[in-house]
């Protein structure tokens, strides 16, 4: 997604990175336990080529195990070298990016009550997305990825995993089942195990199992409760909210015979699941008009109300119940009067940043951007020094100066030249941010290490307020008349949602409690922007899986009707969308010859072969703002390969280009394309989908591919006569590609 990354699901060459089970994850010395025996592999390991990192050691050959510890298959390894350095201990290193093992078999069945896999290790650098595989057979559905192996450079240390519930659900610990180990995706990681068994649970790993039983019960609940609640007709109805500098005025009409409240949701609350409400006011006319206080006290907090949504519960027999679908701010007057931003074409670039090049923005006529935010990177709770201060809400945060500033002088280039800006905002997990504290509130409590980004915690007040004050000091800043600082037109809401276990984690979760928990994520940020800004939109951004769900995620077209139902019953926002309809195969940029884009609404990918799908969606009646007006469609993430620098493949992506172009010209849906990557990106797992080449490429840094001259031309006078020869690249005699999509 964004400049450096992309999910490996994307790639030929990786597994996806799937899972279809919830763990409780912890690292604790192993205690005494059941243990099953395996049988020894009779071949002789290869010896490692590499050396032992510093401070890697050697393991301890004269202690004799109490019990019989697993050991590994050396012939099935994958991707990585092994040596035996004693009889319960192992020195593996990986040598590609898919690198994995496999156990001997079990010579008999699992004791029912050893579930927790336990080794101790050590390790040069940590191991990010290490699976097990519950075979036999191996398959992505049967598998975890667990947290991440710390490092551990000078002591041995114990890394424990329950797997209670995946041994449950795949029936594993059979006599002839085994296990795969999969160690991340990185070359060149050494990582010594030794002691690796099977044993029973401690007394507060059952507590965290509890836990996990309990949180699933509820969510079951929920899940159920959001699908009534979207299908329900109430009697009553909330007809207006409208937030003013002091108050916030609500309108609406009750019915039917009991006592009536309004009742204040804040995004820390699910509306179903609230038994007893403790922000209400009675309503006392049938058709009624209440003006309440903007803010209010809650925790020591100064809170914002017009974060909040509202609803109408009904009172009987002293039980209370909701009587009317939650509403949200329909109208929130902004604190100045900022003009809206123009498009001036629909060229844009992706995940743009300012460097020596800049002249780029001029020489290929751009129009949008889109520009990086992970505003977890930025945010701290104390002043470290250099930092700008905050103050939101009573209480302080603070920015560090030097990555705002840069942040800055990127969005003052932008602006200088009115060129439209979309800021995709990114929450890190809580390991990767620089305030432990930031990371604490921010990252979803339900995240899972197979995520690159968290869903923002939105669970309590703090983690609720943390968040505002980061929306709200993006906001103060990017969206003022003087455009000091420069501005922010667009607010993209986190990346690739329709796969949100790889790119915005909160676990495994149903499409209603994700959808749920993203409209609030999408309110927040709309409903504290458009403070400062009337003209501001949030966009959702997704893959190019359409009608079809990959694994454990949804699809695109699922989530998008539900965000419409949602809009439709809890008041509309101006929210669009940001799609990224790569080719089918990422490496592949003869998009045209795409097999799963087809030309019909329920086709199971929407890529640059037919984006007719994702045009007509946009511009259905049923899809508007309001039912009125068309929401913006940013193709905001999105490129063909270059496989190499050959003539042939330089050619090919540029045709890749020329065949999207012409139909993202006339289709009125979509509003522009913000082409990615910029610049070839040695982070990309091999991909060259940018416009220049690699910066360290040896024959031309930073050279200008054909796709640049293509982009260059695409809206000019010259289009036609930089896309001729590709025309028989594409196999087609002229331009006119556009075609007609089969209704469902």
């Amino acid at each position: 997604m964004s400049f450096s990354f992309k999910s490996a699901w994307k790639f030929g060459q990786l597994r996806p990175l799937l899972t279809k089970t919830r763990i409780a994850c912890s690292v604790m010395l192993a205690t005494t336990a059941l243990l099953f025996a395996c049988s020894e592999d009779p071949e002789t390991p290869p010896v490692g080529g590499d050396p032992n990192p510093p401070d890697i050691e050697q393991g301890d050959s004269t202690s004799k195990p109490q019990i019989e510890y697993m050991t590994f298959k050396t012939s099935s390894a994958h991707d990585l070298e092994i040596t035996l350095q004693t009889d319960t201990s192992y020195k593996i290193s990986t040598t590609g990016e898919d690198p994995y093992i496999s156990t001997n078999p079990l010579t008999k069945s699992n004791p029912a009550d050893s579930v927790v896999l336990t080794f101790e290790y050590k390790a040069y650098s940590s191991i990010e997305n290490f699976q097990i595989f519950f075979a036999d057979p191996v398959s992505e559905e049967r598998s975890i990825k667990v947290e991440k192996i710390e490092s551990a450079r000078a002591q041995w240390k114990t890394f424990s995993v329950v797997l209670k519930n995946q041994i449950d659900q795949f029936s594993w610990g059979k006599a002839g089942d085994y296990l795969r180990l999969d160690f991340g995706q990185k070359s060149g990681v050494t990582i010594q195990i030794r002691k690796m068994y099977f044993r029973a649970m401690t007394d507060e790993e059952k507590e965290e199992i509890e836990g996990d039983e309990d949180q699933a019960q509820y969510e079951a609940e929920l899940n159920t409760n959001l699908q009534k609640y979207l299908q329900a007709s109430y009697r009553s109805e909330i007809t207006s909210v409208e937030v003013k500098p002091f108050l916030i005025d609500i309108k609406g009409n009750c019915a039917g015979d009991g006592e009536f409240s309004l009742c204040e949701i804040p995004p820390y609350l699910d509306v179903t699941q609230v038994k007893e409400f403790e922000y209400k006011t009675p309503i006392t006319d049938p058709s009624f008009s209440l003006s309440l206080s903007r803010t209010a006290e809650r925790d020591g907090i100064e809170y914002d109300r017009a974060l909040s949504k509202w609803v109408i519960v009904k009172t009987v027999d002293g039980k209370e119940s909701i009587d009317s679908h939650a509403h949200y701010a329909d109208d929130i007057q902004a604190s100045q009067s900022l003009s809206p931003m123009q498009l001036t074409t629909k060229k844009g670039l992706g995940g743009f940043f300012l460097n020596a090049i800049e002249s780029d923005l001029d020489d290929l006529g751009i129009g949008s951007v889109t520009v990086n935010i992970p505003i977890t990177a930025y945010m701290f709770t104390s002043d470290r020094g250099n930092c700008i201060p905050h103050t939101y809400g009573g209480k302080t945060f603070y920015f560090d100066r030097g990555g705002i500033e840069s942040l800055d002088a990127t969005l003052r280039a932008t602006t200088k030249r009115n060129i439209v800006v979309s800021a995709i905002l990114l929450i890190q997990p809580a390991a990767s941010c620089p305030d432990p504290e930031i990371g604490r509130m921010l990252q979803h409590p339900r995240y899972t290490s197979q995520g690159i980004y968290t869903m923002p915690n939105m669970t309590n007040p703090e983690s609720v307020h943390c968040y505002a004050a980061a929306l709200d000091f993006l906001a103060s800043r990017y969206c003022r008349a003087d455009n000091q600082y420069g501005r922010i037109n667009y607010w993209i809401m986190h990346n690739e949602v329709d796969m949100g276990l790889d790119w915005t984690n909160m676990g495994e979760k149903t499409i209603w409690i994700y959808t749920d928990t993203y409209i609030k994520s999408m309110r927040m940020c709309y409903n504290i922007a458009r403070q400062y800004d009337p003209n501001a939109e949030v966009l959702g951004s997704f893959t190019h899986h359409w009608a079809q769900s990959s694994g454990a995620n949804h699809p695109t077209k699922d989530m998008l009707e539900l965000i419409v139902k949602y809009s439709k019953l809890e008041g509309d926002f101006k929210w669009g969308v940001a799609h990224h309809p790569y080719p089918e195969d990422l490496n592949e940029p003869k998009t045209w010859l795409d097999k799963s884009a087809t030309f019909s609404m329920s086709t199971a990918k929407v890529t640059f072969k037919n984006l007719e799908v994702i045009n007509k969606w946009i511009l259905d009646s049923e899809n508007l703002y309001m039912g009125t007006t068309k929401r913006t469609l940013w193709l905001s993430e999105n490129g063909t390969n270059s496989p190499t620098y050959s003539e042939q493949d330089l050619n090919e992506q540029a045709a890749g280009f020329a065949y999207a172009w012409k139909k993202i010209k006339v289709l009125d849906g979509i509003d522009g394309i913000q082409w990615h990557n910029w610049i070839d990106n040695r982070s990309e797992y091999g991909l060259k989908i940018g416009l220049r080449r690699y910066p360290d490429d040896e024959e031309d840094p930073l050279g200008k591919k054909h796709v640049w001259y293509a982009y260059q031309a695409a809206g000019t006078d010259q289009e036609d006569v930089v896309f001729e020869p590709y025309l028989d690249i594409i196999g087609i005699s002229n331009w006119d590609i556009v075609q007609d999509v089969i209704s469902e």
